[in-house]
């Protein structure tokens, strides 16, 4: 029997959304909302100084993206160094934070992540529009759901003083993030250990690494075990490519993308020329281009980032060469760059003309509430994820080891979860196998499925 949480109801949820939508527009300074969020900002701040939350105003009592208020207490004056949390100050967090959040207080998830950065845009605005549409159902028991917000930046050392902050507030019962794989994995370790282990579910972190690294740690998309083969089949078997170049980041995504997609490509009998790696301040990429123009290639791999992906298309306009270009989910959202990008092809665990019913109402819902935008795959994972805690404590209570053992049950011994991403079923590593990928391609300024022969 599915619970009413299920995601399989967004349909329904349409004229909440309009509701929220509207009231999102209006004035707060009024009330208090029930679903919004304390936001933290943790960016080494200065002994005492205020909180500076992830969103437009830049500070507290600002409208967030997608609408709402941030409120509360300033958590980032507490001040973090050397990977060690100072104990006395996060209990001071945690009591001050515990003091609103008795029995018939919200149910709080944090949302960790690069608010600050367009990559996180969606991830956040979809979770506070599952968060919204939960709410104006009446909540859960009774209780209003609420968002922790916190902003990682994208750095390895802020998501571990996140994850310390998170996994100390009583209130906090199970966190939604992170975006990529090196926070991920940073902030793994965190939530997973001590006496009060916390869930994290990633809605897009693909390093086969996190596989398996804690019994806390779930994730709603495939790994790169399944975007890096995906990519090579495509290359070799759709377009004809016998011989590859790859330029990819060097960080735990990029050397993922890399290393899967050359053995399957060299399996299947193709050829990897060469693979060079760059890092974000990497000045040009041009010397790789002109090498690979010189050794033949006939397709490229981008295993990188948004930014790094812009630079090879640049330098590759300038260099007049035309390779057929690929890349893996990160490089969604490059479709906003229009000409530049026209005819890049990425993996991705989801696009937003998925064809099911469930997805196409979230599309709509999401569109409504935020001017016309759509939804990314990190987005639509994060609105999984919502839902899917929202049924975890729903039927099992909001303990945080209740809802551990709820979501590993999940896909066997207890019903997979239907969601707009597709079903969700963990494994015993917190993984979704049967999930695969697909392949998008950049047609004037839309990331629409490429027909697949």
């Amino acid at each position: 029997m599915r619970s009413r949480w299920d995601a399989s109801q967004t349909r329904s949820n349409a004229a909440a959304s309009r509701a929220v939508s509207s009231r999102s527009r209006a004035s707060t300074s009024r009330q208090r909302p029930r679903s919004v969020s304390i936001c933290m900002k943790l960016s080494r701040p200065r002994a005492g100084a205020n909180a500076v939350c992830p969103h437009r105003s830049g500070k507290l009592g600002g409208n967030p993206v997608g609408g709402g208020q941030c409120f509360g207490h300033p958590v980032s004056s507490t001040t973090l160094g050397g990977g060690l949390v100072r104990s006395t100050a996060l209990v001071g967090v945690a009591l001050a934070l515990a003091a609103c959040s008795g029995s018939g207080g919200p149910v709080v998830l944090g949302l960790a992540g690069p608010f600050g950065q367009p990559r996180g845009a969606s991830m956040l605005k979809a979770a506070q529009l599952a968060v919204n549409q939960i709410n104006a159902k009446g909540g859960l028991r009774g209780r209003p759901l609420e968002l922790r917000v916190a902003d990682d930046s994208g750095s390895e050392d802020v998501a571990v003083r996140i994850a310390a902050q998170l996994y100390a507030d009583p209130a906090v019962v199970a966190v939604i993030g992170h975006l990529s794989s090196g926070t991920t994995l940073a902030a793994a370790r965190v939530y997973g250990a001590g006496a009060t282990p916390v869930v994290m579910i990633s809605p897009s972190a693909s390093s086969p690494d996190l596989s398996g690294i804690s019994p806390y740690v779930f994730r709603v998309c495939p790994s790169d075990l399944q975007h890096g083969p995906h990519l090579a089949r495509f290359a070799l078997q759709v377009l004809g490519a016998r011989r590859a170049g790859i330029i990819y980041v060097n960080n735990d995504y990029g050397r993922g993308v890399r290393r899967t997609f050359a053995a399957e490509f060299a399996r299947l009998g193709g050829t990897v020329v060469e693979a060079d790696p760059y890092v974000p301040t990497t000045p040009s990429l041009e010397p790789y281009l002109s090498h690979m123009r010189r050794g033949g290639v006939d397709v490229l791999l981008l295993a990188a980032e948004r930014p790094g992906a812009e630079l090879a298309l640049r330098e590759m306009r300038a260099l007049g060469v035309a390779w057929p270009v690929l890349g893996g989910d990160a490089l969604t959202g490059i479709e906003a760059d229009g000409p530049l990008a026209e005819g890049v092809r990425l993996s991705s665990a989801y696009l937003p003309d998925r064809r099911d019913e469930r997805n196409a109402a979230f599309v709509t819902d999401y569109a409504r509430a935020y001017q016309g935008e759509r939804p990314d795959h990190r987005g639509a994972g994060a609105y999984d994820a919502v839902f899917l805690l929202a049924r975890a404590v729903d039927e099992a209570g909001a303990a945080r080891r209740a809802i551990r053992a709820y979501l590993a049950g999940v896909g066997h011994g207890r019903a997979a979860f239907d969601g707009v991403t597709g079903t969700i079923a963990f494994d015993t590593s917190g993984d979704v196998p049967a999930k695969s990928v697909v392949i998008g391609v950049v047609r004037d300024g839309r990331l629409v499925a490429q027909a697949e022969q």
